[in-house]
């Protein structure tokens, strides 16, 4: 397990402030953030609630807020309203005087749990012991420290669902295959939009007993993607039939989707892309726009009440947001406030050095490959 925590020695117990109203948990959450001023910076992920992130100093998503944070050179506290894999890439980037602090532990992510670090080694054994030195191992960002330390300390890269097409190229040019995880359905989508066929990519389900039979297809000759069986649980929500009941109710409705939907949403989808390519691509619409949008509720809401002139809904009628993100609420934001106000330092996450040193090369690299692209451009 790459993250740790810092023991606290007294401090405020958390179970004070769960019983306190919402009015109260707003007004002294305000109080601490004006006290300890410049020296805390709070980041708010775009999939936040309401609540939590009309807090934020600074809103994005998990690499943006993570690179914006350590530029922030007065802050010694970084109060990441996100999730456990974010906080750990704060940690990675953040500067030497600062500390990262996650508001609740229990704020994971379902589809970095699906790639747990021992099983990711157990297939990449199997795979190049098959098929050689031919692979370039690449992680999402959704993943924890030690899957990015993983692929830093074997040549391999970190992606965005902003920049994967071009961390696949990277790794094509240098290599035949690519071991691309925690998400399937990114790698999928953005390889068959570069023109790779389904039939040359494979999935690795990492829980059967007999891994190298239920694999085989991974040990076929012509592959050259082998993505992880995991995925996004809000994202895999989202259906073609969905799809086609929204433009049956709208005809001029676009479909707006995020690449962690299944392949068969995407391709029916008008648009997709990151979670940023979703807020431009609305922010610059006409008045009057009608949009179906696959992804966190939270986020479609936010877009709505930010856009009255275009209609705005999600792909879903009954969706639910994120649950675990949404575990940072009010209440542990305010209680982490206050800690770090009265001097007590409260679920300050810590990813060992080792752990660090590999992941920042990951993440290193695929910084400079968009510092490249962006030099072209």
């Amino acid at each position: 397990m790459s993250v740790s925590v810092l023991p606290v020695s007294g401090g405020h117990p958390f179970a004070v402030y769960a019983e306190l109203p919402a009015g109260t948990i707003r007004e002294r959450t305000w109080a601490a953030k004006r006290a300890l001023g410049r020296e805390a910076v709070i980041l708010g992920h775009h999939y936040q609630r309401e609540s939590v992130i009309e807090f934020a100093d600074l809103r994005g998503d998990s690499l943006k807020l993570s690179q914006l944070a350590a530029r922030q050179g007065d802050a010694r506290w970084i109060v990441f309203c996100g999730v456990h894999f974010m906080a750990e890439s704060a940690d990675v980037l953040r500067r030497p005087h600062q500390t990262v602090v996650l508001p609740d532990m229990k704020a994971g992510c379902s589809m970095a749990d699906m790639a747990g670090e021992e099983d990711v080694e157990e297939a990449w054994d199997r795979l190049t012991a098959h098929h050689g030195d031919t692979f370039v191992p690449v992680t999402y960002m959704n993943s924890s420290a030690a899957l990015k330390a993983f692929c830093g300390a074997r040549g391999g890269l970190v992606c965005t669902s902003s920049n994967a097409r071009a961390v696949l190229e990277w790794a094509w040019a240098r290599k035949r295959r690519v071991f691309f995880f925690p998400d399937q359905h990114l790698g999928r989508n953005t390889a068959h939009a570069m023109g790779v066929p389904l039939e040359a990519m494979a999935v690795w389900d990492y829980r059967p007993a007999d891994l190298d039979r239920v694999n085989a297809a991974c040990s076929r000759d012509d592959v050259r993607l082998v993505l992880w069986r995991g995925f996004c649980s809000v994202h895999t929500k989202f259906t073609p039939e969905q799809v086609r009941e929204v433009r049956a109710a709208d005809p001029s409705v676009r479909v707006l989707v995020h690449p962690e939907c299944p392949f068969d949403v995407v391709d029916v989808a008008d648009r997709v892309g990151s979670t940023e390519f979703i807020i431009d691509q609305v922010e610059s619409a006409s008045p009057g726009t009608s949009w179906a949008i696959g992804t966190e509720i939270h986020l479609v809401h936010r877009l709505a009440a930010a856009h009255p002139e275009q209609r705005i809904r999600s792909l879903q009628r009954n969706v639910c947001p994120c649950a675990t993100m949404n575990r940072i609420d009010p209440a542990h934001l305010l209680w982490t406030l206050e800690n770090l106000r009265d001097g007590q330092v409260v679920n300050a996450v810590r990813v060992p050095e080792p752990v660090k040193r590999d992941a920042r090369a990951a993440l290193d690299r695929m910084l400079a490959l968009a510092s490249t692209s962006a030099a072209r451009d």
